[in-house]
């Protein structure tokens, strides 16, 4: 029996808004963020899912929660699913790095899993606790059906590295950008994944417009 699992980044938060790298920090929604999540809410009401899972992260809840109301399921959460510490990089944009440490940043740009930023997760134990998750939902699934999981850019980007047998140190080209709250399928079937949507926009969304 296959599930099928979409894996959606939060809404736009007030860190990404100006490019700083916003990891294991918490930070709230912009109002472009909560619109997303309420075009995320108005799809999810109609995607006939069986369950909503979001990261404990401030940004993946208020994302989350507006779909789990729509659709009346409740909102399951996971702590497996919290972002990559980006350590001495929270809340810096890339020309504040390259100011402060550049030697760090550069090591970074060449290969971000064997040089994670200091103080920061390794991302091959990040990569193990997103891939425990999914092992454990489809085993909380055996019937498939489909489950929302609201979670972050890089715990996306890791993850469809691992499940697709790409080099986990080319996250960052090979899945150069995920949209806020746009759709990334994966359908697992007989523990063999596969990829059925990439950054799939719900609708295109403005600041502060009703939906």
């Amino acid at each position: 029996m296959s599930l099928h699992v979409i894996l959606v980044r939060h809404g736009e938060s007030v860190w990404h808004a100006e490019n700083r790298y916003a990891g294991g920090t918490d930070i709230a929604l912009t109002e472009r963020g909560h619109a997303q999540a309420r075009a995320l809410a108005h799809w999810a009401e109609q995607a006939d899912l069986t369950a909503v899972w979001a990261s404990p992260q401030v940004r993946s809840l208020d994302t989350a929660r507006a779909s789990a109301a729509h659709t009346g399921l409740p909102l399951e959460v996971d702590p497996r699913l919290r972002e990559l510490d980006f350590g001495i990089a929270e809340g810096l944009t890339r020309d504040e790095m390259s100011r402060r440490f550049p030697e760090h940043l550069a090591a970074f740009q060449d290969d971000p899993v064997r040089h994670h930023f200091p103080k920061g997760e390794n991302p091959l134990e990040a990569t193990d606790r997103y891939l425990e998750f999914l092992a454990d939902l489809k085993a909380t699934h055996p019937d498939g059906g489909r489950v929302l999981v609201v979670a972050h850019s890089t715990a996306i980007r890791l993850t469809l590295c691992r499940m697709l047998g790409l080099p986990l140190r080319s996250y960052r080209q090979v899945f150069p950008f995920l949209a806020n709250c746009a759709l990334n399928e994966l359908i697992l079937r007989d523990g063999v994944p596969s990829l059925l949507a990439l950054n799939h926009p719900v609708t295109s969304v403005t600041p502060g417009a009703p939906t």
